[in-house]
């Protein structure tokens, strides 16, 4: 019996499902698209667990920025990232890449507005 599956992914990116709910695409080229549908294009390398990178749409993660979609790069889960409507998604694309340090714009809320 086998006790695991392998996959290709250099990380899983976790993005919270009830954001994207909640603002109805804002993202891509017209506007209109979720921000994991996006980002699955953009990360590319094929399908599923032979991706390059995972993108996993996840149950809400309890921060609920106005405007903004919560990402969590499991390569890095201390810095969770607060993706604006709108935001360039190479920007994120680049934030997500190993070895990268690039600050990707984010939502601007005060802490009230974030739920803490």
């Amino acid at each position: 019996m086998k006790d695991h599956v392998r996959a290709d992914w250099a990380s899983a990116v976790l993005v919270c499902r009830k954001c994207s709910r909640k603002l109805d695409g804002g993202f891509g080229p017209d506007g209109e698209a979720s921000l994991a549908k996006v980002l699955r294009a953009a990360l590319g390398g094929g399908k599923g667990r032979k991706a390059a990178f995972g993108v996993v749409e996840v149950d809400c993660l309890k921060i609920c920025p106005k405007r903004a979609v919560v990402v969590v790069d499991t390569a890095r889960p201390r810095d969770w990232l607060l993706v604006a409507a709108g935001t360039d998604v190479a920007a994120v694309v680049d934030r997500l890449r190993p070895g990268s340090a690039t600050v990707v714009p984010t939502a601007s809320h005060s802490p009230a507005e974030a739920g803490a």
